[in-house]
């Protein structure tokens, strides 16, 4: 359902094409055209309706399959379509439409395409890319790696060279990066559209792991910050093939002029940090984009500002935030760990798996396309960020209750009452250990009647045992309708000793009349 959601996305809210769609999510163009047909039929468009998740979704666009019994087609003639394909404003899709007139019960256009494709990768032909004004921007990291000193300890550490370059005008974009790391890969992409002034359709990198999470020819799986990225921009991407070179032809020539005209300029220097090598990149890159070039005569600087630079779409008002994605599972407390903290999501969600997306300053939860709930993100390690309305009745109940407010509720039963609660709350280490002793009381005066429990609490101070196991014995045996004196015990009387003073010793008259 999420190739889905981006097949409209990228039709409805960025107007790429069918073929254009197909190549960013590895579908063939009828699968494209198929999920738009469908969604026509089901008056779906972008963004979708509030509240529509992919349950929704996959009712109101797919019915029961059908099954179609496979038949015997005929082969189209591969020689005759590459002689065909090299005369002037032929191409494929009006041979098929031939094909089809011969054939009516013919290959449908994916095939007879696949079939074409696989006949010409055996004549190995070197096809010449044409790139359109503001389409495609190819980037990729350099192999050669500058370095830095530390200007404290003098330890020399390699760093990392980013290069981007625009289809059209060849325009290039080079900076140094600590590292190939996620961080760094999207930082590089947002100085990149922000050096260019604007956006361009379509990102092509190389299969690297910041980029591109499982490398695949047809379906390759892309970094999900790589794919918000793109979102936020309102761009796609299209990663290259494994070990094809050719399809980034681009980036692979810009990555030796910089490696030729730039850093091999600056192979004599000596750099303490990575902003004083960026800016002496700068300066570099400038005067390359400058430079008229060889074959053209004219620079990349003035291409751009003719062909790529009008076409690019304007960037959006806020800068993307580097945001990161896992995907947790939800645990028995109805918390998920991001980050080795703990952030409360719905507790009906208690076992399913979940997306978390986490930037600098939030955390936002995710089931299946649709945000549950956002919190604000804990730094450090092991601390809790709790909202009251993911928590069942009981707990929510639970939680609300404090030592004033129990003490507070036991003075309307009675002095007593209070007592009693008041004596078990101070006995334990915690106030909070004794809530449960207190919210028993409270279950007690619910059964008994408030005048029984105050009498049985009376009854338990007397005897000094201030426990809910005490008043629940007193109820539970009536001990609470007898009179107190049938049960109080006697005043003990201290026995006549010669080594028992007596209270009268303390007496401040009498003290002198007895001897020590």
């Amino acid at each position: 359902m999420r190739k889905i959601r981006e097949v409209l996305r990228l039709k409805y809210g960025c107007g790429l094409t069918n073929r254009q769609i197909a190549k960013t999510h590895a579908l063939g163009r009828t699968a494209v055209a198929d999920y738009l047909r469908r969604a026509a039929e089901a008056g779906l468009s972008w963004p979708l309706p509030e509240g529509c998740d992919d349950a929704e979704l996959e009712r109101r666009l797919f019915a029961p399959p059908v099954f179609v019994s496979p038949e015997k087609r005929p082969l189209p003639d591969g020689s005759y379509l590459h002689r065909e394909l090299r005369r002037k404003g032929v191409t494929l899709f009006l041979l098929w439409q031939e094909y089809k007139a011969a054939f009516p019960d013919g290959y449908q256009y994916t095939q007879f395409c696949e079939y074409y494709g696989r006949f010409a990768k055996r004549l190995k032909p070197t096809m010449r890319q044409v790139h359109k004004a503001g389409e495609k921007a190819f980037v990729d990291f350099s192999g050669k790696r500058p370095e830095i000193v530390d200007p404290k300890t003098g330890e020399i550490c390699p760093v990392e060279v980013f290069v981007g370059v625009l289809g059209a005008s060849s325009l290039i974009y080079a900076e140094a990066t600590p590292d190939q790391t996620l961080e760094s890969w999207i930082g590089a992409h947002v100085r990149m559209v922000e050096f260019w002034g604007g956006c361009v359709e379509i990102f092509v990198p190389d299969n690297l792991k910041s980029g591109v999470t499982k490398a695949c020819r047809y379906e390759p799986g892309l970094n999900r910050t790589y794919e918000d990225f793109a979102r936020h921009y309102g761009a796609a991407v299209i990663p290259a093939r494994p070990y094809r070179p050719r399809d980034k032809a681009k980036v692979e020539a810009s990555v030796l002029v910089v490696q030729r005209w730039i850093l091999a300029r600056l192979r004599n220097r000596i750099f303490f940090s990575l902003a004083e090598l960026n800016v002496a990149i700068r300066e570099l890159l400038i005067e390359v984009n400058d430079r008229p070039m060889q074959k053209l005569g004219v620079s990349r600087r003035e291409f751009f500002e003719t062909l790529d630079l009008p076409a690019l779409r304007p960037l959006p008002p806020n800068r993307y935030e580097l945001a990161t994605w896992t995907s947790p599972t939800v645990n028995i407390d109805y918390h998920v760990e991001v980050d080795h903290n703990f952030y409360s999501v719905p507790y009906q969600l208690f076992s399913e798996r979940v997306e978390a997306r986490r930037t600098r300053t939030t955390v936002e939860i995710f089931f299946k396309s649709k945000r549950v709930t956002s919190h604000q993100r804990l730094h450090g390690r092991g601390r809790h960020a709790t909202k009251a309305e993911h928590m069942p009745a009981s707990h929510r109940a639970h939680l609300e209750w404090s030592p004033s407010r129990l003490i507070s509720w036991a003075g309307k039963t009675g002095p007593a009452t209070a007592d009693v609660v008041t004596k078990i709350l101070e006995s334990r280490p915690h106030p909070e250990q004794g809530y449960r002793a207190c919210l028993g009381l409270m279950r007690l005066g619910r059964q008994h009647g408030a005048d029984r429990l105050e009498t049985a609490c009376r009854r338990a101070g007397q005897l000094r045992a201030y426990s809910y196991k005490t008043v629940h014995n007193i109820l539970q045996s009536g001990m609470d309708r007898l009179p107190l004196e049938e049960v109080s015990e006697s005043t003990p009387v201290a026995p006549v000793h010669g080594n028992i003073r007596g209270a009268a010793y303390y007496d401040d008259d009498r003290k002198e009349e007895i001897p020590c």
